[in-house]
């Protein structure tokens, strides 16, 4: 993508990345991790992704902290960089992404409609609703979201 975004490091597993907020209230440490949350029908890996506020020394975070650091764009285009980070290392996977509250999941909506065109020349993402994936449209409310590399 080609927004602005945060420098990040991964660990050695590539399934963790950390990176530093920079706003008004300083410099915040952010945390995203990658856990497989098992297997789509045709065999490919479902990693759920998470993200956070760095909670500790021990690389855990926390998914509910509101640090309001006026750079939400920046830090959804880190966080989606690292999807294509991920993608390019493991290969054929899939992400699951849900916010940890209803809010927060239509805040990554509003920022997959607001990069819609270029996620879709790289990404199919599918949207569930009302517990059945489609692929995302404008104007409708999805509780998750699914992201695969689109297939040439």
């Amino acid at each position: 993508m080609q927004k602005e975004r945060y420098p990040y490091k991964a660990n050695s597993n590539h399934v963790q990345f950390e990176f530093q907020s920079h706003g008004p209230n300083g410099i915040i440490e952010k945390a995203i991790s990658y856990s497989e949350l098992g297997k789509l029908a045709n065999g490919t890996p479902v990693l759920n992704l998470g993200f956070g506020d760095r909670d500790g020394i021990d690389s855990l975070f926390n998914d509910l902290s509101k640090s309001n650091n006026a750079d939400r764009d920046k830090i959804l285009a880190t966080v989606a960089s690292t999807a294509m980070d991920i993608m390019d290392h493991f290969g054929d996977i899939a992400i699951y992404a849900e916010g940890s509250t209803p809010v927060r999941t239509r805040l990554y909506q509003m920022g997959i409609n607001a990069n819609k065109e270029e996620i879709e020349s790289l990404f199919d993402i599918y949207g569930d609703l009302n517990n059945k994936w489609q692929r995302i449209e404008s104007g409708k409310n999805y509780r998750a979201f699914l992201l695969t590399r689109k297939r040439l």
